[in-house]
Order: structure tokens, then sequence, then C-alpha cells
């Protein structure tokens, strides 16, 4: 039988311990908390050296979100760069705060938001206007969201895929690039089956927005571009196959299209080097994002909102490298 004393002094030692656990806590989350408010007076200077806000937009609008960033894990060095870029962009304080919304919406769900911050630094270095910065990190969020969906669908099958965030930034980028999620989804399953690891999936997953565009720029529907992509899962037994049996499909219904009357199809939509010529407006199209337009503008993304990324007028991509 236990006696009354070890009783006593089990009592005591945890409590003991208990005391030390949360002292320790409470000095990690006091360093924490003087560290974000040091970085916080840093934000604070950036916006005080501009006059394009008022203290209730520095005060009340931007700074509680700012701190939020901080807070939930969103690194101060990006912080800071969006703001200084903004600054320096004369950039209002309500379209600053959406883009900072955007971000820690994201962060919250548990979300990469690398390529959104990179998004927005390529779309300042490019001088592109607010609201198409805004417009295009949302269409990202949500992509990141669907490719977040397409990833959990997979482990809730009991697959086990590494490098998680990693993989929702992969299939995003397909997204963008109007590649069905449904064609992605089996990617994911048959790739992770086959025992690929994320960077042969990340290779075809490329190629699979490199033939998405080269449809669109081959002028075909996005309904025929879903049936394409769908019957080429349906006759692939394995992922070595998706891609063959898409560039099939493709090459059947440029064929087509070329034989009909008033077809949309241009005949130089496919180069012998396999590249994708210029597009009508002069532009080209590279893998990873959609039709150019204008120097100095963002391409479309997914059908909506230019996205900040230029290229040359006169280049064509080449399919993206094994």
């Amino acid at each position: 039988m236990i006696s009354k004393n070890k009783i006593k002094n089990a009592i005591i030692l945890s409590l003991i311990t208990l005391l030390m656990i949360f002292s320790f806590a409470s000095a990690a989350f006091s360093v924490d908390t003087a560290a974000i408010d040091e970085q916080l007076e840093q934000l604070r200077g950036i916006l005080n050296s501009s006059f394009n806000y008022s203290d209730f937009q520095k005060n009340q609008l931007l700074l509680p979100v700012l701190k939020g960033l901080l807070e939930s894990g969103v690194p101060f060095e990006d912080t800071k760069k969006i703001i200084e870029n903004s600054v320096e962009a004369s950039f209002d304080a309500y379209s600053v705060k959406k883009v900072f919304d955007i971000i820690l919406d994201t962060q919250q769900e548990g979300l990469p938001t690398e390529p959104l911050i990179n998004k927005i630094n390529e779309g300042f270095a490019k001088n592109v206007n607010k609201s198409v910065i805004i417009s295009v990190i949302s269409t990202k969020a949500e992509n990141l969201k669907k490719a977040n969906e397409i990833l959990n669908e997979a482990l809730q099958e009991g697959l086990e895929i590494n490098g998680e965030k990693e993989m929702v930034g992969i299939l995003a980028d397909s997204l963008e690039n109007d590649v069905p999620g449904e064609s992605l989804s089996w990617l994911v399953k048959t790739g992770t089956a086959e025992g690929k690891n994320i960077a042969e999936i990340s290779e075809i997953s490329e190629e699979l927005s490199y033939l998405s565009l080269l449809a669109i720029e081959s002028g075909l529907s996005s309904e025929k571009i879903y049936l394409i992509f769908k019957k080429a899962i349906e006759n692939s037994a394995n992922t070595e196959e998706i891609c063959e049996n898409i560039q099939t499909g493709l090459d059947t219904q440029i064929a087509a299209a070329k034989t009909e009357a008033g077809g949309t199809v241009k005949p130089s939509a496919v180069s012998n080097n396999g590249t994708l010529p210029t597009s009508s407006t002069g532009s080209s199209v590279e893998v990873g994002g959609t039709p150019t337009q204008e120097a100095g503008e963002a391409p479309t993304e997914t059908g909506s909102a230019p996205e900040p990324s230029v290229s040359p007028a006169d280049e064509a991509p080449s399919p993206p490298e094994n």
C-alpha cells in the first residue's frame, strides 16, 4: 500500500514540474511577444515614412493585420518587403489591407503563402496595377484551396504523400494553367500508388500544364479540352501513358478542326519542335502562365484576372524540361 508521504511527494513533484513548464512557456511567449512588438515598430516606421496613410489607416487598418500576419508565422522579412513596395508604389491602405488579408487567410488555413508572396513581389517589380495584383493572388489563393482538397482526398484514401505543402503548390500551378482538377486528382492518386516521388509527379504535372496551354493556344474550347483530358485518363493504365494520350487527343482534335470550314485552329498552332507559337496579339505562352498581353501588363490567369508575369513578345516557350 502506498504511503501518504509518497502520495504527497508525488503531488508536490508534479506541481513543481507543471510550474517549470508554465514558466518556460511564459518566458518563450514573452520573448515572442517582445520580438513581434519590435517588428511592428519597424513596420510602423515604414508606414510613417509615407504621407499616403492617415493615422486611422495606419493604426486601425494596417497595423492590426500586420500583427496578425507576424503572429500567424508569416516571415517578418516578407511582410516588411511588401510594406516597403506598397509605400514606394503609393498603394492605398485599403488595397494593401486586401493583399495582407488574402495572405493571412491562406496562412491560417495551413496553406503555403510563398506562392502568393512571390506573385505580389513580381507584380510590384512589373509595376502591375494594384487591382490586378489583388485579383491574381485571390485566384491563386483559390487554386491553393482546390489543390489542398485534391491532396486531402488522396490522403483520405490512405495514400502516404511526402511534402504535402510542396505538392499543394505544384497542383495549384497546374490548376492555374487550366488543367482539370479530375486529371490532377488522378495523377496524385495513381502516381503515389506507383511509388513516384514528388519530383516525378511535379514533372508530369508541368507537362499537363504545357499540354493544356497548347490546347488553348490551338483554339480548342474548354469543353473539348476537358473531354480530351478525361478520355486520356480513362485510357491510361499508368502515369507514363497519360501525357501521350492527351497529345494524341489534341492531334486528333486539331486535325479535325483544320478540316472544318471556318475552323478556329491556326495552321501554325504546333511548330516542328513542339514549342508554342506566338498568339494573335504577338505575345507568347509560357508554361506556368497563360498568354501574355502587351508589354508591362500581366498575362491572364485561369480565364480571369491578368497575372503579373510578362514574357518576351517574340519568344515561344519550350515544353517543361524532364
